[in-house]
């Protein structure tokens, strides 16, 4: 018998052992929203030991096995949009495992290698990678205005007011940015944000929010965007410009009269011969470019999971 919501919480999580971290999350958090306000209003109307009023309260939603097992369907029939391999077709499992096995690419190497452009994969992890620029100098700004003024107040009584506005905001920002990683990047991120409980104090709850690790690696995350973002965003312009600039060498060249490299008051031009080898050099570049993008962007997608997920 479940005596207690920590209780039903540590069962719920041995049986979602195996599954993604961040459906682990998401369904604790529903658990401990559900049982807790169930349980509020059910001892207002009853007065009784927490143990007697749960009994009925988790008859109605379900045992840590039911709930498990529920969410695991869930996650095996809703995956992340681009989470499935382009040339991958899904089949419905009767019984679908905790976690799903990875597919092995058995296609052949030109076919994965020239097929890069055809997987949404590949161009929602480009995307993400030049937005980064953009959200990295919004998200640095505001995690270093943030932490500057809460630090500079702390010393009057609005200070910690202050610091935990800005530490919600953070978590706020982490959920947001975790629905962009899992729509263009296909990395399962969490789908709500973590539950906070109602029926404590504001200082305990100041507590459990400057404590947690999740907050303070939102907040680290946050800051190493900008960084992050200007790399990618330079790597990735740069060589999509030499991709354009090698495959367009012959109009360049021949219409317009555009010498290869200028060193004044020369400029020089390429061999007829070897304009082939520039514009095919250009093309694989081109190609090299897009499995680099899809590469990155699985990568960043794992450290935002151990960033910004709970374990």
């Amino acid at each position: 018998m479940i005596n207690s919501i920590e209780q039903y919480l540590s069962e719920l999580k041995k049986e979602l052992a195996g599954s993604d971290r961040a459906t682990v999350q998401d369904a604790l958090s529903d658990a401990e929203e559900y049982l807790r306000t169930a349980l509020n209003n059910a001892k207002k109307d009853n007065p009784a030991s927490d143990a007697e009023a749960l009994a009925p309260i988790i008859e109605k939603y379900g045992s840590p096995k039911e709930v498990a097992a529920a969410y695991k369907e869930i996650e095996s029939r809703t995956p992340p949009a681009f989470s499935r391999p382009a040339y991958e077709k899904p089949e419905p499992a009767a019984a679908p495992p905790a976690v799903a096995p990875a597919v092995a690419d058995k296609r052949p190497f030109y076919v994965r290698f020239f097929g890069v452009f055809m997987e949404p994969r590949a161009w929602g992890a480009l995307f993400y990678l030049l937005l980064t620029l953009g959200t990295g100098i919004a998200y640095f700004t505001w995690a270093v205005t943030g932490l500057s003024v809460s630090a500079g107040l702390l010393v009057l009584i609005v200070g910690l007011p202050i610091l935990g506005l800005f530490l919600l905001s953070a978590r706020g920002i982490a959920l947001l940015e975790g629905r962009l990683i899992e729509a263009l990047l296909g990395v399962r991120m969490p789908r709500r944000p973590l539950f906070s409980r109602k029926d404590i104090g504001w200082w305990q709850k100041f507590k459990s929010l400057f404590t947690e690790r999740q907050t303070w690696t939102a907040v680290l995350y946050m800051i190493l965007q900008m960084p992050l973002g200007i790399i990618y965003f330079t790597v990735f312009i740069s060589l999509i410009a030499g991709s354009i600039w090698l495959i367009g060498r012959p109009i360049w060249e021949l219409v317009f009269d555009f010498p290869s490299f200028i060193f004044p008051p020369y400029g020089f031009y390429t061999a007829a011969w070897a304009m082939p080898f520039v514009v095919i050099g250009g093309i694989l570049l081109l190609f090299a470019t897009m499995h680099l993008a899809k590469y990155a962007g699985k990568m960043h997608g794992l450290m935002a999971k151990t960033m910004l997920v709970r374990e």
